[in-house]
């Protein structure tokens, strides 16, 4: 009986181990899966758009136009400012690492040990908090079905 226990503890392990590892193929459908699903929504927003709007073929194409290029705006803009982004990330991340060491010159060990704990729950409440507001904003389908 504990035989059997200890072998579905560790199959169960193994393939919990193994489902954690990602596939480099795996990353590339989800993207591709991700860009698809974009895209979609963006023609079920355009096509809601002609519906609410009223809007007629050329006026369709050239909304679509504009979409597209304030896309390519976008993403030159982020490109642009790539390294700056890198560089305000590491400058953070220095002085985060200079008030660390900072703090453990002050505190004695118990109370180093003590605010590092702090900061970590602090921070996971952060999380929670940034993760229960995304949802929040999230947009419910609140829409009835017609009863014909």
């Amino acid at each position: 009986m504990k035989k059997l226990v200890l072998a579905i503890a560790f199959i169960g392990m193994g393939s919990f181990a193994m489902a954690q590892q990602t596939n480099p193929q795996d990353k590339e459908a989800r993207k591709a899966e991700m860009q698809q699903k974009r895209q979609q929504k963006e023609q079920e927003h355009l096509s809601q758009m002609q519906k609410d709007l009223n809007l007629n073929q050329s006026q369709v194409a050239q909304i679509k136009d504009l979409h597209e290029k304030r896309k390519a705006e976008m993403k030159a803009d982020f490109e642009k400012n790539k390294d700056n982004r890198q560089a305000k990330m590491d400058e953070r991340k220095a002085k985060r690492a200079q008030m660390d060491a900072d703090m453990k010159q002050i505190l004695t060990p118990q109370q180093y040990d003590k605010w590092q704990a702090d900061r970590k729950a602090k921070m996971e409440q952060k999380r929670v908090a940034m993760k229960d507001r995304k949802m929040m904003n999230k947009p419910m389908n609140t829409a009835t079905p017609e009863v014909k």
